[in-house]
């Protein structure tokens, strides 16, 4: 017989219908992991709302932690783990006492939001990451700025002069590539002008690093070299036009925060292009940019081109790292300090390679000793 309608009616099995108790209680239990699942992978990763309001609560405590004295950016980049943006937070601190009370605020925020907080240093930063369900959400980068680290005796001026000693520039290039060189790179306590190449993972947070340290910051500017096969990358390359050039640069610049001036990368090629060279020229002068002749060809016409068009500019003197050895290093380090003792200032340019580093720890100091003056590669451009 029909149930009524509007009343309950229960599920009819047929009489030789056998469910075993076993397997009515296997079914429940699937029912509960499958919900417990789903509610899991429904909280696989924070809300935008809940990500901002944990921006907001690491910027107001690194803000306490320096009685509103720190200087705080924020520079949002995709994780390789996932396509959510990571927030990347730079915060200067004005010394190392203020790490420790900015570390409990951190693990505070870390416990209320149910994140993980891992910690680890390099010089004068210190990294704080957080991460939710094995994701990373929030990478807050702690930089204490040189002067903080390593006080010096004499204050620098803005435009340091020849009389008080010879004055030596290092530009360090290829900035952007290796997260462990960058961080032994900037745990040197003395000033450097760091050249970084645009587009690459890297390039922002070490232009921002190295600025936040007290170091200067270069655009290292792609160019297109002899003998080139195959094109790839952006570059610039003869034959483009003005609005081209100005186009590219302007991509670049995007990708290194704070660049003050720029140097060629390779370009032996295109420093040697007067028309390329023409066409760069104003655009670095509409920006207030100055430009290092890296001399990868004796045919370079860069550094004639930027005076006849009123930019400031400054070529190198010696290569520093040719031979990768760091004896070879060593003695090309001596030729520039001999250069800047004969002329009253050099450039010099080296390379990210531990040999560098490690040669460099090792004589600047010694050449600080004796009377020589690093400074920066503004410093000596004219």
């Amino acid at each position: 017989m029909l149930p009524s309608r509007g009343r309950f009616s229960p599920l009819l099995l047929p009489r030789n219908f056998d469910f075993p108790l076993a397997g009515f209680r296997a079914l429940i239990c699937l029912s509960f992991a499958i919900c417990f699942f789903l509610s899991g992978c429904a909280k696989k990763s924070l809300s935008r709302s809940q990500r901002q309001i944990i921006t907001e609560e690491i910027t107001s405590a690194a803000q306490r932690a320096t009685s509103r004295k720190s200087e705080i950016a924020i520079r949002p980049e995709l994780s390789s783990s996932s396509h959510i943006p990571v927030e990347q937070i730079f915060v200067t601190l004005p010394d190392f006492s203020q790490v420790t009370p900015l570390r409990e605020s951190f693990s505070t925020i870390a416990r209320r939001h149910s994140l993980d907080l891992a910690e680890s240093s390099s010089g004068g930063l210190v990294r704080f990451d957080f991460s939710f369900r094995g994701l990373l959400t929030h990478s807050v980068r702690v930089v204490i700025p040189l002067v903080a680290r390593v006080p010096s005796s004499r204050p620098r001026s803005s435009r340091p002069s020849a009389s008080s000693g010879p004055l030596l520039a290092i530009i360090v290039d290829d900035l952007g590539y290796d997260r462990a060189a960058a961080d032994s790179l900037l745990a040197l306590s003395f000033p450097l002008t760091i050249s970084v190449i645009p587009h690459l993972p890297l390039s922002s947070e070490i232009a921002e690093e190295a600025y936040r340290r007290g170091d200067e910051v270069l655009l290292h500017l792609p160019m297109q070299s002899m003998g080139e096969i195959k094109q790839e990358g952006i570059e610039l390359r003869p034959g483009m036009s003005a609005s081209q050039v100005d186009e590219i640069l302007s991509g670049m610049l995007e990708t290194v925060p704070h660049a003050v001036g720029v140097n060629n990368h390779q370009g032996s090629r295109a420093t040697s292009d007067p028309a390329l060279m023409e066409a760069l020229m104003p655009a670095l002068r509409a920006r207030n940019l100055f430009f290092i002749d890296s001399r990868t060809t004796a045919a370079t016409v860069a550094y004639s081109t930027a005076e006849r068009f009123g930019v400031r500019a400054a070529s190198r003197k010696v290569f520093l790292d040719d031979v990768p050895s760091r004896a070879a290093i060593l003695n090309q380090i001596s030729l520039a300090a001999s250069d800047a003792q004969r002329d009253g200032s050099a450039i010099a340019i080296g390379h990210p390679h531990p040999e560098t580093i490690a040669a460099l720890a090792d004589s600047l100091p010694r050449l600080e000793s004796l009377g020589f003056r690093l400074v920066f590669a503004s410093d000596l451009v004219h």
